[in-house]
């Protein structure tokens, strides 16, 4: 019995204990990070990167509406039998797909050459 009784103790003990110097730790890795994070360079990438982000949003729904607008045109051409309006906003269509895709993927490309300037940048700042 008093094995199992030194042994819950011991338990106690240790868990208080770890938490404790856990938290301590946890303390400081938080405060270094907050000090990261503020430095100007990190701001400075921070701003880029949400003005970058806000563009590419940008781009990518104007690209989309054109294309809209396209296959519009191309469905209501006068002049032209439905067949021929059909077939030529099928044709607008699938340039337009091609159109969105590049928009889509040039976006990409931006983002991730952003965020990875940023990282670089941040890695520079925690370094120094």
């Amino acid at each position: 019995m008093r094995g199992k009784v030194g042994l819950v103790v011991g338990l106690a003990a240790g868990y208080v204990l770890g938490t404790r110097a856990g938290r301590d730790r946890y303390e400081q890795i938080k405060a270094q990070a907050m000090k990261v994070w503020e430095l100007d360079p990190v701001q400075k990438q921070v701003s880029k990167v949400t003005e970058l982000g806000k563009s590419a949003l940008m781009s990518l729904p104007n690209a989309l509406w054109d294309s809209a607008v396209k296959v519009t045109k191309a469905a209501t051409k006068s002049g032209a039998t439905p067949g021929q309006r059909l077939d030529e906003a099928i044709a607008s269509g699938k340039e337009s797909v091609d159109e969105v895709a590049e928009a889509a993927e040039a976006t990409a490309n931006e983002v991730r050459k952003a965020a990875h300037g940023a990282m670089d940048d941040i890695q520079k700042a925690a370094d120094s």
